[in-house]
C-alpha cells in the first residue's frame, strides 16, 4: 500500500512541476490570440510528457482513419481523474468542453478558460453560449473533446451513465463526425474515491471508427450508436 502512496505522491508532484515550467508558455499563447492553438498543442506535449515520466505507458488503438486538418467530435466515458490528461493523445488541434467548476482551480482555471470552453450545465443560458463557442471553434478547424455523461457520475464502471444530448445535436447540424473514445483502464488504474491512490499498469486509448451523422436519421440514434460502441469496448476490455 505505502508503495502505492509513493506512487501516486510522485505523480503529483510531476504534474504540478512540469505544468508550472510550461505555465508561462501558456500565457504567451493566451496573451496572443493568434497563438491559441500552440497553447493547446503544447497541452498534449505536456500530457505525453506526464505519461512518460510517470512511467505509465498508454495504448493508442486507432481503427478508422482520421484526415489530417479535418476537425472531428471526439467523445469519451468519464470514470476517473486520469480522463482529462489522457485525452491529450488526441491528435490534431482540439479544444475541450469541460465543466465550469475547472475555472475555480488556481493557475489552471485561468489556462483552460482561455484556451478551451467550459460549461454551468445548471445554467440555460451557459450551455447555450457553450455550444455556440463549440460551433465557431469547429468552423475555424479544430476539434472538439467532450465527455457525454456530464462528468464522473456512474456508482458502477466500467456501466455507462446515458449520454447528454448536446454533442449530437451539434454533430448534426454541423455534420461533423464523432470519434467515439474508450478509455478502457483508467477507472482501475485511478479509481473515483475519496482516497486518490494510483496503481501503476498500462493504460489503453480506443479511438473507434468516425460515426457520420448523414447515415443517422436523429442526433438521438448517432447518441445510441456512440455509447454502444463505447460501452461494448468497455465490457469487451472489462469482463
Amino acid at each position: 500500500m505505502w508503495s502505492k502512496r509513493i506512487y501516486t505522491y510522485y505523480v503529483a508532484v510531476a504534474a504540478l512541476l512540469t505544468f508550472a515550467i510550461l505555465y508561462p508558455f501558456f500565457l504567451c499563447c493566451i496573451w496572443v490570440p493568434a497563438w491559441n492553438k500552440y497553447g493547446r498543442k503544447i497541452n498534449q506535449y505536456w500530457a505525453k510528457t506526464l505519461f512518460s515520466i510517470i512511467f505509465l505507458p498508454v495504448k493508442v488503438e486507432v481503427e478508422g482513419t482520421l484526415e489530417k486538418g479535418k476537425p472531428y467530435i471526439f467523445l469519451a466515458n468519464h470514470f476517473s481523474y486520469l480522463d482529462v490528461p489522457m485525452m491529450g493523445f488526441i491528435p490534431g488541434d482540439a479544444v475541450f468542453v469541460g465543466k465550469a467548476s475547472i475555472r475555480k482551480a488556481p493557475f489552471f482555471g485561468y489556462y483552460f478558460k482561455n484556451l478551451h470552453i467550459a460549461v454551468d450545465r445548471d445554467r440555460v443560458k451557459s450551455r447555450a453560449e457553450t455550444m455556440r463557442r463549440a460551433g465557431l471553434a469547429l468552423d475555424r478547424g479544430s476539434s472538439l473533446v467532450l465527455f457525454p455523461e456530464g462528468g464522473i457520475y456512474t456508482q458502477n464502471p466500467p456501466h455507462l451513465i446515458p449520454f447528454k444530448n448536446g454533442a449530437f445535436r451539434l454533430a448534426m447540424e454541423k455534420q461533423i463526425s464523432i470519434i467515439p473514445v474508450t478509455l478502457s483502464y483508467n477507472h482501475v488504474i485511478l479509481t473515483d474515491q475519496k482516497d486518490l491512490i494510483l496503481k501503476r499498469m498500462p493504460a489503453k486509448m480506443v479511438l473507434h471508427q468516425a460515426l457520420h451523422p448523414a447515415d443517422f436519421e436523429s442526433d438521438e440514434a448517432l447518441k445510441q450508436c456512440c455509447f454502444e460502441v463505447i460501452q461494448g469496448q468497455l465490457l469487451k476490455d472489462n469482463p
